[in-house]
């Protein structure tokens, strides 16, 4: 019954950071290098770097939040 009543919501606005994080990477990584194989190289990485740092963030927030 639950899970029903959380899909009739919609989607989770969370799953809208994995295609942001994918263009912002791809966006900022055309803006500096010309050749294709080096903008794919350096947005995987990026695209990397952005999920990690935000996975720490998501650490950091749930220890704060833990006694609440």
């Amino acid at each position: 019954m639950e899970i029903t009543a959380l899909l009739a919501n919609g989607p989770n606005v969370s799953w809208y950071l994995l295609p942001l994080a994918v263009v912002i990477s791809l966006v900022y990584s055309a803006s500096r290098y010309e050749l294709p194989e080096a903008i794919l190289k350096r947005s995987g990485r990026l695209f990397l770097t952005i999920l990690a740092f935000m996975a720490v963030v998501l650490g950091a927030l749930i220890l704060l939040s833990r006694n609440l």
